[in-house]
């Protein structure tokens, strides 16, 4: 910035006086809220507000478990040499758990609303139910039944025991100093049908259950009071260090040591004394606000169980769950043999969850059939434990060469991925870890087949992870092609990895952690140049999370020069839009959806660059892991990129959200601009993105430009 620029945004936001950064966790905290005000929105079907709950709840979590985490590990550090780095930092903190105490009494009024909400539809929260009444039974029964038999005698307390509970451990305090460790392995919710006449689903909570029976069980005559410790989880593994052959045992060691992190969050629930709080926190060694009285269960991600349990209602008019909605399935990969011949002809692009992940499947199954194919290579960050994938890939390996990639670091996805690790060696998989300090976070699997010509490759590359079960809930990109160009990247990505190096010398692919960071600016640059020429210049980018300040840096300059930029975060953004002399050109929006938005997009309209990428716009993206992006060369997709995809979303006047120069966010209403080239059947009317994406798979793209062919 040339001159000073008068910055609106609230300054506890900011991440120091008047920088041009929002903080990037109070901005995911923000994204948090976003996510809650779906849980509270009548609009949503009933359990779909359950499910946004249950994420807030997870979500808190993992931000304890990683960010506040690492931002204590800062404030420790600072002490020993910058006195204004420790004192700034520890504001940021005690500002973050400020808002978190504020946060979790929305949680607990979040709560009372859908226990009122769902009560029509014949579901009970069962909270602290009267001996009369008949939930009171039915919970006695299920303590009795499922959770006391899993309950060790209690023990005489001492604060020791209290800093002996497990990550995301509960136990129990009678004010007799008798202890309870309550077992991880017990649900955090039950879900019972009741047998009456009444026909109605009971839902308690585990903590609520124990708080209600616990005592009376052990011949107590007072209540218990709750306690539920989260420790540091950032598991810290470096594969430097170690030979190939004893990766997963580090990694091992490694989920050990988080299970017994430091303590960063205790939550209480009961009646218990000032005088016994600061005993606990000096106990445990870590500030006051880490120590929070939870106004409600300490157990709301137990919500997913009911998400999941909960019988349909008999009463039509009652929304519990949104429709069913059947995913497309391009016609040549439901007929397995034409599938590499449609792929020498054109491009496919997939768009999940709106085409069904089984296309890419049945890609692999066909493969791992064809006597023709030689090779299958693929990535893993993240797949589910029962995946078809590996499943086709471990019975492949006994007539052909298969090589599978796998971070084992993905987070708290770690001992699914060691499973696996196991399971395909077993088959006879040839298997490779990440290496060093980067993370293998690139999507990509490679086919070589022999064919009249020689060797052809045929390669996936994704913006999400090979998993069956999340493409059904995140929202990915994902390209098929034979194009030679790709397939000597992937064929190159691969062999580099699997020797341990880092891959450089690409002829279409843009790889992290050497090149990404540098393109994106260059690009960046390339529209801000256009812009000062005097020609139309446009960035638009849709990523997870923009938090590298270089980057936004180069997008103010862009902005002042006269480029045009909408920029579509779903969670933690920096970036300050809308602020004159620095940002007035820029967008920002966030979509809270049916799906996870999780699909990365980076076009750049005087170069008609367009990308996709496992990237988001981060440090650790650019820097601390090995991520691909991937140009768009097919025309036809280009365009339906360009023309549906990226106005679809930047039109979205249901579940956008626009953040404001002053840092907050708010809902927005946008009305579609006269002759949009967004498809006729979204004219007159207001546009969720998500809901028109499903229309147009169901239609099978039919009006969507490209109807002859575009996935």
């Amino acid at each position: 910035m040339s001159s000073p620029v008068l910055l609106p945004t609230q300054p506890s936001l900011l991440m120091a006086r008047n920088s041009p950064f929002i903080h990037r966790d109070l901005s995911w905290l923000q994204f948090n809220e976003r996510v809650l005000s779906e849980a509270r929105l009548a609009a949503n079907p009933l359990l779909e507000r359950a499910k946004f709950l249950a994420i807030t709840a997870s979500n808190l979590d993992e931000f304890f478990m990683i960010r506040i985490s690492s931002l204590n590990r800062s404030i420790q550090l600072a002490k020993r040499n910058d006195r204004q780095k420790e004192i700034h930092r520890t504001r940021i903190r005690d500002n973050l758990l400020e808002a978190v105490i504020r946060f979790s009494r929305k949680q607990d009024e979040s709560l009372d609303l859908l226990t009122n909400a769902l009560h029509p539809a014949k579901i009970v929260i069962v909270r602290k139910a009267k001996p009369d009444q008949p939930a009171f039974e039915i919970g006695k029964k299920v303590f009795t039944e499922q959770i006391l038999p899993n309950l060790t005698s209690p023990e005489p307390f001492s604060l020791q025991q209290l800093g002996s509970l497990d990550n995301l451990q509960m136990g129990a305090l009678h004010e007799l100093n008798l202890w309870f460790k309550i077992p991880k392995s017990l649900p955090y919710m039950f879900v019972v049908k009741s047998e009456e006449k009444s026909d109605s689903t009971y839902a308690f909570f585990l903590d609520d259950l124990v708080m209600s029976h616990l005592p009376t069980s052990f011949g107590l005559s007072s209540d218990v009071s709750l306690f539920r410790l989260t420790r540091d989880g950032d598991l810290q593994v470096d594969l430097e260090k170690e030979d190939t052959e004893s990766i997963p045992d580090a990694v091992q060691t490694g989920l050990r040591v988080r299970d017994k992190g430091k303590p960063v969050r205790l939550q209480c629930r009961g009646s218990i004394t000032p005088h016994f709080l600061t005993k606990i926190i000096h106990f445990l060694k870590c500030p006051p606000h880490q120590v929070q009285m939870a106004p409600s269960s300490l157990c709301l991600q137990g919500l997913w169980l009911l998400v999941n349990q909960a019988p349909e209602s008999a009463d039509p008019t009652i929304n519990l769950r949104h429709p069913t909605f059947k995913a497309f399935v391009p016609k040549c990969f439901k007929e397995g043999s034409k599938i590499f011949d449609r792929l020498k002809e054109r491009d496919y692009l997939l768009h999940h969850p709106y085409d069904s992940f089984d296309a890419f499947v049945n890609w692999i199954k066909t493969a791992c059939a064809d006597p023709k194919v030689e090779m299958i290579e693929q990535t893993v960050y993240r797949i589910d434990a029962l995946s078809p994938i590996m499943g086709a890939l471990k019975s492949a390996a006994k007539h052909k060469k298969i090589r599978v990639m796998i971070e084992l670091r993905a987070r708290f996805d770690e001992l699914n991925n060691l499973r696996l690790a196991d399971e395909l060696q077993k088959a006879g998989v040839e298997v490779g870890f990440g290496f060093g300090k980067l993370k293998l976070h690139a999507k990509v699997a490679l086919v070589t087949r022999q064919e009249e010509n020689g060797l052809a490759h045929y390669t996936h590359l994704s913006t999400g992870n090979y998993n069956a079960t999340t493409a059904q809930t995140y929202t990915d990109l994902a390209l098929l092609t034979s194009h030679p160009d790709f397939g000597s990247d992937a064929r190159h990505f691969f062999d580099t990895v699997w020797n341990g190096k880092v891959p450089t010398q690409f002829k279409q692919l843009v790889s992290a952690p050497l090149k990404l960071h540098k393109k994106l600016l260059n690009l960046i640059e390339g529209e801000t140049e256009a812009a000062k020429a005097g020609r139309p210049a446009r960035i638009v980018a849709k990523v997870n999370a923009l938090v590298d300040e270089t980057v936004i840096l180069k997008l103010y300059e862009a902005s002042t020069a006269g480029v045009y930029i909408d920029l579509i975060v779903r969670g933690a953004c920096s970036l300050i839009p809308g602020v004159k002399g620095l940002s007035e050109n820029i967008r920002v929006i966030s979509i809270i959806d049916r799906y996870l938005e999780h699909s990365r997009i980076y076009y750049f309209g005087d170069s008609k660059a367009l990308y996709l990428s496992s990237a988001d716009w981060m440090p650790r993206n650019f820097f601390s892991r090995l991520e691909l992006a991937f140009p768009i060369l097919d025309s036809r997709i280009h365009r339906f990129l360009e023309e549906v995809v990226i106005p679809t979303y930047l039109l979205d006047s249901v579940k956008a959200r626009d953040l404001t120069s002053s840092g907050v966010w708010k809902r927005r209403s946008v009305k579609l601009p006269e002759g949009s080239a967004i498809p006729s059947l979204i004219e007159k009317r207001s546009v969720r993105a998500q809901s028109l994406f499903e229309e147009l798979a169901e239609t099978g793209y039919e009006g969507a430009l490209l109807s002859r062919g575009v996935t």
